[in-house]
């Protein structure tokens, strides 16, 4: 199997430039580069499948340039609905350095800061160098501009390729790089690159591009930085247990595929895994090694055999053996209330909305299907109490799966 082939059997396909593209990375030797703005500090989830495309590229003998954004940070790829918030050098450039770090412990690449070729252009050589050679029709049919020429697109979102094909002629003239690759969403700012690079070197050289699928959440919508729920590729912004157990919630219709797109297994293995699934999908085998593998490779050993301990504490009911810090990263997202010095148990369960009144209250505890810090609790006089916290909080838990935590002033 080539390595061309081996993308499509992991669905890593979205789009290719023209079939030429195909024998030159079958053959190896290529300098290729993806980009990402520095809008924010840390990747998620949503940048993952593109950068771990561009480590298979590596380890098929390829060369990665990352370009960070610097200068086209300051603008910001047009989004679908509205415009971008603008921010300072400051954030950019401590952003940058976030990104280069955490990269760098993805895959071996050359690093680059487009800000160093594009803050040197002054605002003549922009309109007469690139401006001059840019259609006004071309730019308007791209997907990223018609999407917004409704609700209303800034002159600078809409320069936006223009600086985007900028970097990748750049880099084929300093770099020899002549591939891009991408998330399928890129696909009109790689084709403004490759315009540019025939405009200015002849429609004999050759530059490709190849792009993805993007990893989409459950309801059809791309990750992003500014919703609620992203996880993060940063553990102090997504615990190592919450990024395992996203991919442990992967739902059985996407598990599969997932394995192929984001892990290194075979697909071999794969194979193996999806024949064992599909016999008993209950023991949920598949999304089991989905986030061991996807919580190994971003976070370590370490972190996975933590979250795994975590799980299997939860699933029992038995917490008492978590330190504080397990704790904390188990119980970080739960229903929580705060208490003075303290409160009746029963009181306590309606107040995280574990119970509708005093009276289920009351029956939930005497049935014992009421514990406090992993311990069944049947008394339902029971009061808790400061003595009752576990660094900050009393968890409580009512049921097989649903966990409170009562937080002290």
């Amino acid at each position: 199997m080539t390595f061309y082939e081996e993308l499509q059997a992991r669905g890593l396909v979205y789009n290719i430039t023209d079939d030429s593209v195909i024998e030159k990375i079958n053959n190896g030797g290529l300098t290729f580069y993806l980009g990402t703005d520095p809008t924010g500090d840390s990747l998620h989830v949503g940048h993952l499948l593109v950068f771990l495309l561009a480590k298979r590229f590596e380890k098929a003998g390829h060369h990665p340039i990352l370009l960070i954004g610097g200068a086209t940070g300051f603008i910001g790829d047009p989004k679908p609905t509205a415009e971008r918030k603008m921010l300072s050098k400051e954030q950019l450039d401590h952003n940058a350095e976030c990104l280069y770090k955490q990269v760098s412990s993805l895959f071996k690449c050359d690093m680059v800061n487009n800000n160093d070729w594009i803050g040197k252009i002054d605002l003549i050589s922009f309109l007469r160098d690139y401006g001059k050679l840019f259609n006004i029709n071309y730019m308007l049919n791209k997907e990223t501009v018609k999407s917004r020429l409704e609700s209303g697109i800034s002159y600078t979102e809409f320069s936006y390729q223009i600086l985007q094909a900028a970097d990748f002629e750049h880099l084929y003239t300093h770099n020899n790089c002549t591939l891009q690759i991408g998330g399928q969403d890129q696909w009109g700012n790689i084709t403004s690159g490759l315009e540019l690079i025939r405009k200015r070197h002849g429609n004999d050289v050759w530059a490709g591009g190849f792009t993805a699928p993007l990893f989409m959440k459950s309801d059809g919508t791309k990750f992003g930085k500014s919703e609620s729920g992203t996880i993060w590729l940063d553990k102090t912004k997504t615990s190592p247990y919450a990024f395992y157990q996203f991919w442990l919630n992967t739902p059985d219709a996407d598990v599969i595929k997932e394995l192929k797109q984001f892990t290194f297994l075979s697909l071999d293995e794969i194979t193996h895994l999806e024949k064992s699934f599909n016999e008993a999908p209950h023991l949920r085998e598949a999304q089991k090694a989905l986030a061991k593998e996807m919580t190994i490779l971003i976070h370590g050993n370490d972190a996975y055999n933590e979250a795994l301990k975590i799980s299997k504490s939860l699933f029992s009911g038995d917490i008492k053996n978590l330190t504080k810090e397990e704790l904390d990263m188990a119980f970080d997202d739960l229903p929580s209330c705060e208490f003075d010095n303290e409160i009746m148990l029963e009181d306590a369960l309606i107040l995280v909305n574990a119970a509708k009144s005093k009276r289920e209250a009351r029956e939930f505890i005497s049935s014992g299907a009421v514990s406090v810090n992993g311990e069944p609790i049947k008394d339902t006089y029971y009061k808790l109490t400061l003595n009752d916290t576990i660094g900050n909080s009393i968890i409580l838990r009512r049921g097989k799966k649903n966990y409170y935590s009562l937080k002290r002033k």
